[in-house]
């Protein structure tokens, strides 16, 4: 009996101390308090208000100095290029908050443009960020180039950064997904209930302007120009500014197409499509035609270009697409890669193929230059040659 109770004592100390604990622990854990969890919550919410104001902000040296260095090193160039068109479209990429200097605007075709900064084609080539790229404060976005047909462009990898260079080389091959699905996009941009009037931009923006890039099918007859004209149909009521490509590389026979005879067949053929194409819809809206043109063109070619520019009725010429010439200074390994080549190397040929145009046919009324402009200097020195340019493009 003696034993029993010593254990049942035992057992009953053991209770009491293990509740005593327990009371203990709960005296010494209090409440949660409303005011803290109310300053937790406004940091929280003010911290994250003042990042999303940071990022959001395109002058933010985040983009420039992490994000972008980030992406370049952590996957390839195309995909990166494909992560920054998603990020653009989904509606999360940095906007330029500021409005422009006045000292910036100028006219074009009547137009008032807010400053002389686009987008060449190539960045976004189906048409799907089209107002992200607005938002960063381009007064030119210039889709494609897109092709009649759907097609998947060259085998991959076919992208290549040149950093030591601060270039590009690119060999995509007109990569489109097809007149049928751009056209649909940009339908869908349009408000519901929208009126065009002859005032109203397809940008849908004050101040800019959007173009089309027309290309070639691969499968297509090089001389053949019909895939041209199918593009001027499909996108003369949707675009302010519709540009014949006939100088990309990377397509075969495509810049035959430059040659005088041709060319002449060419122009003529879109010029007409272009009246057509807004005779009975909005006639006042008719889009501007340009010729996009390459930068690796002889003397007497760029003269006969000249003539064919200037009997013909666009509206200017874009100088230029990427080079198959590889400048000996090119240090960077990529640089023997196929394909054309853009960026800071283009700018010296790019020049000189706008100072011969200019002195070819000085009454050519627009000159656009999209060459290797990286800073302010670079656009305003690329407006001497040419007199009037509305877009100088990185």
């Amino acid at each position: 009996m003696t034993l029993l109770r010593l254990a049942q004592v035992s057992r009953l100390g053991r209770t009491l101390r293990s509740g005593a604990l327990r009371v203990r622990h709960a005296s010494t854990t209090t409440p949660s308090s409303p005011l803290r969890t109310g300053l937790y919550t406004t940091l929280f919410v003010v911290g994250t208000g003042v990042f999303a104001a940071y990022y959001f902000d395109s002058r933010s040296g985040v983009h420039r100095y992490v994000l972008t260095p980030l992406l370049r090193h952590l996957v390839d160039a195309e995909t990166g290029h494909k992560i920054a068109v998603k990020v653009l479209r989904s509606g999360l990429a940095p906007k330029d908050t500021q409005p422009d200097d006045q000292v910036l605007a100028f006219e074009l075709w009547g137009k008032r443009l807010s400053n002389p900064i686009g987008l060449a084609a190539g960045f976004d080539k189906h048409g799907e960020a089209i107002d992200g790229l607005f938002d960063l404060g381009f007064s030119w976005v210039e889709i494609g180039s897109v092709t009649p047909k759907p097609q998947p462009g060259n085998p991959l990898p076919r992208v290549f950064h040149l950093p030591a260079d601060l270039g590009l080389i690119n060999r995509y091959g007109f990569p489109s997904d097809g007149h049928t699905m751009v056209v649909n996009r940009l339908q869908e941009r349009i408000p519901p209930f929208h009126d065009y009037d002859e005032n109203t931009p397809a940008s849908l923006r004050p101040g800019a302007l959007l173009a089309v890039n027309l290309g070639k099918n691969k499968s297509s007859p090089p001389d053949a120009i019909k895939d041209f004209v199918s593009g001027v149909h499909a996108f003369a009521p949707y675009a302010d500014v519709l540009v014949v490509n006939v100088s990309s590389p990377n397509t075969p026979g495509l810049r035959g197409l430059q040659s005088r005879a041709l060319l002449q067949e060419l122009l003529s053929g879109v010029t007409q499509a272009r009246d057509e194409a807004t005779a009975s819809v909005a006639p006042a809206r008719k889009p501007k035609l340009l010729l996009k043109i390459a930068p690796d063109l002889t003397s007497d070619e760029v003269t006969d270009i000249a003539i064919a520019v200037r009997n013909s009725g666009v509206d200017g010429v874009i100088v230029s697409n990427t080079t198959v010439q590889r400048p000996p200074s090119l240090t960077d390994a990529h640089r023997a890669e196929t394909g054309g080549l853009s960026g800071a190397p283009l700018k010296p040929a790019g020049e000189g193929t706008v100072r011969q145009l200019v002195a070819e046919a000085e009454e050519l009324r627009r000159l656009l230059d999209e060459f290797g402009a990286r800073e302010g200097a670079d656009a305003e020195e690329v407006r001497r040659p040419g007199g009037e340019t509305p877009a100088v493009v990185a």
